[in-house]
């Protein structure tokens, strides 16, 4: 039997639209047609602005799993029309696509009625119907005493706990959640880059003078519920929730790798850093998104190995978490970080490339390094 043709990289292209972009995303590749070049030239043009960068502090949120998309956003968005309709007596909510397939699994139910209590709150489910705009649509209606509707909201869940409607792209005029959407004058990795070699400046830089002052505490409380995470996860035994019946196994993983030797010992460590977190957040524990609920493990565990085994200070750790969220930004910005919309390489390609720059960085790398690093983290690199 002949053996297989190798897969080509339009192959995999192919298979989900858009993740393609994402080994794209840091460096303009030299493409295999004109009309590719002419596209990508478009896209990552370097002399202005393509797409929008928001600030770190919408990638980095804060909440209780097991989904960023599933869980955390829905209960985000309930109680975003809970304060646009608090005279409601009971409401209505319509989940279509992937969420209306896959929410119960994810508690997204849960997340939504514990959000709008002490509110009657009926759930419909469709994931029979895609609604054009993203498949993570819901439909929340509220109703008077005679169940009359006085008020309706249409909006989609589109990866890392953001929400957006028809109405507002990141908050309504005025409001805190609209002055954190446009942070960043780079709309891509090549003209962040082209910014660190014209000012001198590390990437860690860029980003504390665009967001501000604010940024360090907002990554202080970050990088305070990954290591508290990691530390519960390290500590806790018995079953995940769920009805699968599966035992958690980052403590034994983390009792057994501090008997190795030191070479198969850090593997050992890094693994059982990363599965705490994902055990916790696969049982509804207080994690961060990096860049979603359900590839959260990878940044938190990779730093907390730098700073436990290696010793990287607080500062550095600081730093290295800014690099991190600018290099999802990047992505969620020109490509996607929705797994219901890109597959799971959109989630945990995404998490592995933002934690390979931050490496990089925490190893000396320079900033044009760091961005290799992160492309190679997310690239299956198929044959040319």
């Amino acid at each position: 039997m002949d053996a297989p043709a190798p897969l080509r990289r339009t192959d995999i292209e192919s298979l989900i639209p858009r993740v393609g972009e994402l080994w794209r995303v840091f460096k303009n590749r030299t493409p295999r047609t004109g009309t590719e070049q002419e596209q990508l030239a478009a896209l990552y043009d370097l002399s202005g602005k393509t797409h929008s960068m928001q600030s770190i502090k919408k990638l980095f949120r804060i909440g209780h799993g097991p989904s960023s998309s599933h869980t955390m956003g829905p209960r985000r968005a309930a109680q975003r029309f809970l304060e646009m309709c608090p005279e409601a007596k009971n409401v209505r909510v319509t989940l279509y696509g992937s969420l209306g397939a896959t929410g119960k699994g994810h508690l997204t139910d849960v997340s939504i009625i514990e959000a709008l209590k002490p509110k009657p709150v009926e759930i419909v489910w469709k994931p029979e119907v895609v609604l054009e705009q993203h498949t993570n649509g819901m439909d929340f209606e509220g109703f008077d005493e005679n169940g009359t509707l006085i008020q309706s909201y249409r909006c989609f869940s589109v990866g890392g706990g953001s929400i957006i409607d028809d109405r507002t792209r990141g908050g309504a005029p005025g409001t805190e959640a609209a002055a954190l959407y446009d942070v960043y004058d780079c709309g891509n990795m090549n003209q962040v880059l082209k910014w660190c070699e014209d000012t001198g400046k590390p990437m860690w830089q860029y980003v504390y003078e665009k967001e501000g002052d604010s940024i360090i505490g907002h990554l202080q409380e970050v990088w305070k519920t990954m290591t508290d995470c990691v530390k519960r996860g390290l500590s806790a035994s018995g079953i995940i929730p769920g009805g699968l019946n599966i035992s958690r196994k980052a403590r034994s993983t983390y009792l057994k790798a501090k008997r190795l030797q030191p070479a198969s010992q850090r593997t050992a460590l890094l693994f059982a850093f990363a599965l705490a977190v994902g055990e916790e957040n696969a049982s509804g524990g207080l994690v961060c998104t990096a860049p979603t609920c359900g590839a959260c493990g990878v940044v938190p565990g990779t730093l907390y190995y730098m700073k436990d085994v290696v010793g990287s200070t607080d500062e550095e750790i600081l730093q290295a978490l800014a690099i991190a969220g600018l290099i999802g930004t990047c992505i969620k910005a020109n490509a996607s970080i929705s797994g219901a919309e890109c597959g799971c390489q959109a989630e945990i390609g995404s998490a592995c490339s933002m934690a390979a720059g931050a490496l990089a960085f925490l190893m000396g790398g320079t900033p044009r390094q760091i961005e290799q690093a992160a492309e190679v983290a997310t690239s299956p690199h198929p044959p040319a």
